[in-house]
């Protein structure tokens, strides 16, 4: 479908004549056949939940937990109590449209009225200051909670309070709806030459627009909101290449087209089929990434901002592999969370609830997959033997989104474990996302197996980018080379840098070959390749051994032309996840040259 060729008239056309707008079952046999299909276990262990929400004081949010972003750079302290306070409020709303017949409406009244309450819905990264009250920031987690809570009314709206129905909906307008369909100044509206939009279109598209679908009455002014969600939305689709990937990772894809999907069945069932955002072979591409950047069983590609063990919502794959006839998505080996603990907004538990995962058979991986646009390449050696060595390498450049300088990147996987690691994302702050973000070693390339060069790391910016120079694949081999010599700024003097990684398919256990072939501009340097592990690491005469006999790796190399050097990070910060040591295994030329080479072979230890 080609969003851009929708207009105002024309959708308000189709939702004048579209049927009722039920997307989810309220009552009647329907819901009882949705009980039936959750058990009574399920129920049973939301409703106890629910009452311990009832029974348990509501977080705070008051003015100085806004203020520590801002005085300190820390986000937790905010986002966390108002997650809380959201996933609270989840729970109840849960229990009360499934089994509740009133009994938690109070408590859920009390915390939807505190939402409500809320000076910012915004989050202190992103607003920074608490809103004007005439100038409210419309980020991700305004968005998330417009569509909450419309979802919310939607669902147990007739239980409600008549003023708390009418509140929610002059909140949602002034502070979500009307900002996104009267002011033109967000960034993640459209793409500009100075920005590129990314998953902020899709969360605030979808948060703006699905609440709308639920709340606004006047069709005229829905198909204006509509149409212009519809047109951003075009500007996201082209964030991601032809095969259909996204330099953000497949953490960000659950994310970004996660809620794109959200709206899309929202809008579906609004215009009555005829609006189907998930039409078309670019649509089906870009559903099918999950499945072609994972690595092994739990184990994915964590490149950007993304780590190796991302979540996938299972209402999400529910529905894609419905609507879109994908039954491979049902085979990641996600599972459905009923606890409602980990999840940011309302539209996840509540579409796993209506839409729970079923048992699956494991999807079916190739050898073998290719980005072209973004020059990532993924090879898995035997795809049925989920041990078997599996290697991930990409190019691109270095202004891409969630950006990590991390041009000629890769990660080796072996017994099931990520040996040799791209360790993903660092733990979100102000400097972070600020002008100090290359100086997290998450961020950096000193963090990537990537070289360095007379001491100089690679550089952000769109101009310092890879070349691809050639890429294969063949039942002997798979082989990528990069041009690298614009990753690094001018100051470290190179003429010249290519990295070539092979997974060589005939060696017994496959083996990876990496070699830098390096030439300075004028006069000799020092040039050194890195491996980063998350694992213990040894040196030896000529091997490093990285990881334990059933999962790890041996590196050999030629030490009488090669000093060995092993750095070590500890307790490195990461968000949403546990703080990781790493290992920088260093290899340095003895001898500084003007030209040279390092080969490195990579191979299974058992």
């Amino acid at each position: 479908m080609e969003l851009r060729g929708w207009n105002v008239k024309h959708v308000r056309m189709v939702l004048e004549s579209a049927p009722d707008f039920l997307p989810f079952p309220r009552n009647g046999s329907k819901l009882d056949a949705l009980r039936a299909r959750l058990g009574d276990g399920v129920v049973a262990d939301l409703i106890g939940d629910a009452q311990r929400d009832a029974e348990t004081a509501m977080p705070p949010l008051p003015a100085r937990l806004y203020a520590e972003f801002r005085e300190t750079g820390r986000r937790e302290g905010y986002e966390d109590a108002q997650r809380a306070r959201r996933s609270m409020l989840y729970r109840l709303t849960l229990a009360e449209w499934l089994a509740g017949e009133g009994r938690f409406l109070p408590a859920l009244e009390e915390i939807a009225w505190a939402r409500l309450e809320e000076t910012n819905w915004a989050w202190p990264a992103h607003a920074r200051e608490l809103d004007h009250p005439d100038r409210p920031t419309v980020d991700l987690a305004a968005a998330m909670t417009a569509l909450d809570l419309a979802e919310m009314d939607y669902l147990i709206g007739e239980r409600l309070s008549v003023n708390l129905r009418a509140r929610l909906r002059a909140e949602v307008e002034r502070r979500v709806v009307g900002p996104f369909l009267d002011r033109n100044d967000h960034w993640w509206l459209h793409t500009t030459p100075a920005k590129q939009v990314n998953n902020w279109t899709a969360v605030c598209v979808a948060g703006a627009v699905g609440a709308a679908l639920y709340l606004e009455s006047d069709t005229g002014r829905l198909a204006e909101i509509v149409t212009r969600g519809i047109h951003s939305l075009a500007d996201y689709l082209e964030t991601f290449d032809a095969e259909g990937g996204s330099s953000e990772g497949p953490d960000y894809w659950t994310y970004g087209f996660g809620n794109y999907a959200v709206l899309a069945h929202l809008l579906f069932e609004r215009s009555g089929g005829k609006i189907d955002l998930l039409e078309g072979d670019v649509l089906c591409s870009i559903a099918q990434f999950p499945v072609r950047t994972m690595l092994a069983p739990g184990t994915w590609v964590s490149f950007s901002d993304s780590d190796s063990n991302p979540s996938f919502h299972p209402g999400l794959l529910t529905l894609l592999a419905r609507h879109m006839d994908l039954p491979e998505l049902l085979g990641l080996g996600m599972r459905n969370d009923f606890a409602v603990s980990v999840f940011n907004q309302f539209a996840w538990p509540l579409r796993q609830f209506a839409w729970p995962l079923q048992e699956a058979a494991p999807a079916q991986l190739g050898p073998h997959d290719w980005y072209d646009e973004m020059g990532w390449m993924i090879s898995r050696l035997d795809p049925s033997d989920a041990n078997s060595i599996r290697v991930a390498a990409k190019g691109g450049h270095n202004d891409e989104m969630h950006n990590q300088n991390d041009l000629g990147s890769f990660m080796v996987v072996s017994g099931g474990k990520v040996v040799l690691t791209d360790p993903g994302r660092g733990r979100y702050s102000k400097a972070y996302f600020g002008p100090d973000r290359y100086d997290n070693l998450m961020a950096s390339s000193r963090g990537h197996s990537v070289p360095v060069v007379n001491g100089f790391e690679q550089r952000e910016g769109r101009e310092h980018a890879a070349e691809v120079q050639h890429h294969s694949h063949t039942s002997e081999a798979d082989r990528l080379e990069l041009d690298l010599t614009a990753a690094y700024p001018a100051p470290a003097g190179l003429a010249l840098l290519r990295r070539s990684l092979t997974l060589d398919r005939q060696t017994k256990g496959g083996r990876v070959l990496l070699e830098d072939l390096f030439q300075f501009s004028v006069g000799e340097g020092e040039f050194q390749s890195v491996l980063v592990t998350p694992l213990a690491a040894e040196a030896d005469n000529g091997v490093v051994r990285i990881g334990d006999a059933k999962s790890g790796l041996r590196v050999d190399y030629d030490a009488a032309a090669l000093d060995v050097s092993l750095n070590r990070h500890e307790g490195v910060e990461k968000q949403y996840q546990p703080a990781v040591d790493l290992i920088r295994v260093v290899f340095t030329p003895r001898q500084k040259a003007r030209e040279g080479r390092i080969a490195l072979c990579i191979s299974p230890l058992g």
